[in-house]
């Protein structure tokens, strides 16, 4: 983004007194061009400046010109493009003051609004800085080269008779004495070769720490390309500059020549020492006995590497921290006594390409197989110990013939040895990419940092991770700051100003909470990462809001009424917070339990939304189907190519408004009553209080109930059979008991024989055709049902047997009942409308309909009965 870009949108008059001398009209014309343009870097009025802005006033002149022909005020402009030429062609440098004061005018209006200039103006202008130091140097070289010339021929005699001013009429224009100013013009350009190094040697830096910014998310532009163009543009002036210096040894002197020559030296050698890079960066969350790769690059290498018999070769090693910081400051001199790791195929050739004009070691296939941990000091753990890869070669250059040996460190690394410390070793890394300075002592870090500065850096990594343009709001970082704070009576404006330490971020434990903030934080980014992508894109998710204050926001709000949020007390959970009203018109809100990434991956979040009848509206008003119909998959219905009948899973949650209360028909909350379908076959000491026993004893498969706050959602998942075909069996009985599925052609009472009851199929239509019968013994308990059941007629009426009188003889099978028995009567009883047990059979659902609101336990009952379903699974 151009600054004009910025300065264009604002009003006119903020700027009304920039432009008295240089017309507005001209600078919107000229936009970006006049931005790419070293005017505020011309100092001083000397001939070198002078030639430069009077390069640049013809430069502009043209260019105002060629935008004159497409214009519709043509001939406006020509005459004040005539005009700026008759004003500043004798004195140009005039011209450059003027768009410097102009320019500096815009950049204090844009940050007086916005208190940033944008990026990209900020590399332009150090582009544009070290461009014209560069072109200062060459001028400099030419320079010492004509006034080296002038003196030779003055020490050989030629034109020693004239005066000074006619033999060297140049050396007058320039302003330039002979021989006694050559000693001083070239002390003059070797400090500012200096300074260039210098300006290359912090891009550099700024290179790295935008890499070691990259680790936690920020854009990185990591083509070293216009780098290595700059390093072999300041090495070929220097090689220039030095062959001048050797030249002009005589004008030098004894003294001044070896001072020269070893700052030349010493220029060279840093130089070269910083250009030798780590391209790709290892993990820095290492594992052992794994591999991974790195490469380093050394960008002054196609220029300075001579060809050699034997190749030059790259070592990496591991090193401590305590190690680093030695190497550090020694300036990489030194070299490493011992490693602190094993490294497995550590040694790669340094390779040069002449297609890419490239020099580097490519690690491929490297692996840590082991690590030697160093003395802890305090509380630090395992996960807080950093350290790093050394890479070291040494090299001979060309054409100084000098030898040098090249160092460089990887960025902080954490090394594990199990995947349950990877939590903790990304905090370490994280903070210190974020808060570490640039050319600091290794590895250290701040312990503190602004609260502010941390917001950037939890929106950097969360969008990063999500791979989001969407970031965090003020109201999320409002959010985070109580959370990670503990403080819940500040206001936004008071966290602004605050701190926060390491120990709050990744050592201490949430009050009431079993993880720390990090942790707690990291959950959310690999729940968001894997699953909810695209609802946070869309703005669907809050997310980060406390469950009190959802509370406040929806309890004014319609039924129905629903919003997302992050759980607070479960590490990387999404949970529903909705409105529902009783039947005073009193409102409720109530959170689901929390949604896990891997209960997201057995059903969307938005389909498990239109699951629940109960959700209407997202807040504030947006409906449900609008909001999250892009994000509902398709059901599949029929059958597949197999001639398989499709399934699908649907989520229902049963609100507390809904429930049974405790203790209903007088049966304790423990033994609730269980509706049952299926014909018992009774037998003779079947009394009228078995009936109310559940059949489904409290098995271990039964599933828990959920916290007190939430309303179960998990347990509420049922397998439905596509509505291309409907069940045969209601969707209020989960399982039949054994004891109620008796072969009649068995007796009635095996009991009286001393055998346990043996498997029968059912009646007709109790099994689909072409299925064997199953047997059952145990099952999840089923959940309390509706007290009133429509008669259902499905299933026929087998011949039924009354009690035989003691010592009477057994009723054959097939033999028929006395008419007009006691048990048949009982029976009659029992199904009479009214009845406190109500009719003993349910009407099937019909054909695809919904799931009852209030399942049974695992969803079976809308299962078919076969070798697709067991006890205990859905």
């Amino acid at each position: 983004m151009s600054l004009w870009s910025i300065v264009s949108q604002m009003p006119p008059e903020e700027f009304g007194s920039l432009f008295t001398e240089f017309p507005r009209s001209l600078r919107c014309l000229l936009a970006d061009w006049l931005e790419n343009q070293p005017w505020e870097f011309l100092h001083g009025s000397d001939a070198f400046c002078t030639s430069v802005a009077g390069g640049m006033l013809s430069a502009m002149l043209e260019k105002l010109r060629s935008a004159a022909s497409s214009d519709g005020q043509q001939c406006q402009i020509l005459q004040q493009v005539s005009s700026l030429e008759g004003t500043y062609r004798r004195d140009p440098l005039r011209l450059v003051a003027v768009l410097k004061g102009i320019l500096e005018g815009e950049k204090a209006a844009v940050l007086k609004r916005d208190r940033h200039l944008p990026l990209s103006f900020h590399r332009r202008q150090e582009e544009l800085k070290f461009s014209l130091g560069l072109q200062r140097l060459q001028h400099r070289v030419r320079e010492i080269q004509a006034l080296r010339e002038r003196s030779s021929q003055l020490r050989d005699g030629a034109g020693a008779s004239l005066p000074l001013t006619l033999r060297d009429p140049q050396l007058k224009t320039e302003g330039k004495l002979p021989e006694s100013e050559l000693p001083a013009l070239v002390l003059e350009a070797v400090k500012e070769l200096e300074a260039a190094k210098q300006q290359v040697l912090k891009r550099i830096q700024i290179w790295k720490r935008q890499q070691q910014l990259a680790g936690n998310g920020a854009v990185f532009e990591e083509n070293l390309a216009p780098l290595q163009k700059r390093c072999e543009s300041l090495v070929e002036v220097y090689f220039q500059l030095h062959q001048q210096a050797l030249a002009a040894s005589a004008e030098l002197g004894s003294e001044l020549l070896p001072r020269l020559l070893e700052r030349f030296t010493e220029l060279l050698s840093s130089l070269v020492k910083s250009s030798f890079l780590v391209e790709k960066q290892p993990p820095q969350v290492l594992k052992t006995q794994t591999k991974f790769q790195a490469s380093v690059r050394f960008l002054l290498g196609p220029q300075l590497l001579k060809t050699s018999a034997k190749p030059y070769v790259v070592r990496a090693d591991m090193v401590t921290e305590k190690q680093a910081r030695e190497l550090a400051l020694s300036a990489y001199s030194g070299t490493l006594s011992e490693s602190t790791g094993e490294i497995v195929h550590n040694v790669v050739a340094l390779e040069t390409n002449p297609t890419s004009a490239t020099c580097c070691a490519n690690f491929k296939n490297v692996l840590l197989k082991k690590i030697k941990r160093c003395e802890r000091k305090g509380s630090e753990s395992v996960t807080e110990e950093k350290c790093a890869v050394l890479f070291s070669t040494t090299v001979a250059l060309t054409p100084s013939n000098l030898t040098v040996h090249l160092q460089v460190l990887s960025l902080p690394i954490v090394v594990i040895v199990h995947g349950n410390q990877d939590n903790n070793a990304k905090a370490t890394v994280l903070w210190d990419n974020a808060f570490s300075e640039i050319d600091r002592v290794p590895f250290v870090v701040a312990e503190r940092v602004p609260w502010e500065k941390m917001c950037d850096t939890l929106n950097l990594k969360f969008m990063a991770e999500v791979q989001t343009t969407k970031g965090l709001l003020k109201e999320h970082y409002f959010f985070l700051a109580q959370k990670i704070f503990n403080d819940h009576s500040a206001s936004l404006e008071d966290f602004q100003s605050r701190s926060v330490s390491w120990a709050q971020f990744n050592k201490e434990i949430l009050p009431g909470r079993g993880f720390t903030f990090w942790q707690w934080f990291d959950g959310v980014l690999d729940l968001t990462k894997r699953c909810l992508k695209s609802y946070w894109s869309d703005r669907l998710i809050i997310g980060f809001i406390s469950k009190q204050y959802v509370c406040k926001l929806l309890s004014t709000e319609p039924d129905g009424t629903f919003l997302l949020r992050f759980s607070d007390s479960e590490i990387g959970g999404v949970t529903i917070a909705h409105v529902i009203r009783g039947k005073d018109g009193s409102s409720q809100v109530e959170n689901i339990q929390p949604f896990s990434a891997k209960d997201l991956s057995i059903r969307s979040l938005g389909d498990r939304i239109r699951d629940l009848g109960q959700l209407r509206n997202l807040y504030p008003n947006t409906p449900k189907d609008q909001a999250f119909g892009s994000h509902y998959n398709k059901e599949q219905t029929g059958k597949d190519g197999r001639g398989y009948v499709s399934t699908a899973i649907k989520m229902t949650v049963e609100s507390e408004r809904e429930q049974q209360p405790p203790g209903a028909a007088g049966v304790p909350p423990e033994a609730a009553p269980t509706q049952m379908f299926g014909l018992p076959v009774l037998r003779p000491e079947l009394q009228h209080e078995s009936l109310l026993s559940p059949i489904c004893p409290p098995a271990p498969f039964c599933p828990q109930p959920g916290p007190p706050s939430y309303p179960t959602g998990e347990g509420s998942m049922n397998m439905m059979v596509s509505d291309t075909i409907g069940s045969s069996f209601p969707s209020t009985s989960p399982m039949l008991s054994p004891a109620l599925a008796m072969d009649p052609a068995l007796p009635r009472c095996p009991e009286a024989f001393g055998n346990p009851p043996l498997p029968m199929s059912f009646m007709a239509g109790q099994f689909l055709p072409g299925e064997p019968p199953q047997l059952l013994t145990g099952g999840p308990s089923p959940e309390p049902q509706d007290e009133e059941m429509p008669e259902m007629g499905l299933f026929p009426a087998p011949p039924l047997l009354e009690p035989p009188p003691q010592g009477s003889p057994r009723i054959a099978p097939g033999m028929e009942l006395p008419p007009n028995s006691d048990f048949e009567q009982f029976l009659q009883e029992m199904s009479l409308e009214g009845s406190p047990l109500g009719p003993p059979f349910a009407a099937p659902p019909p054909r695809g309909a919904y799931p009852s609101p209030s399942p049974p336990c695992w969803g079976l009952a809308e299962a078919r009965w076969d070798d697709g379903v067991r006890p205990g699974q859905a």
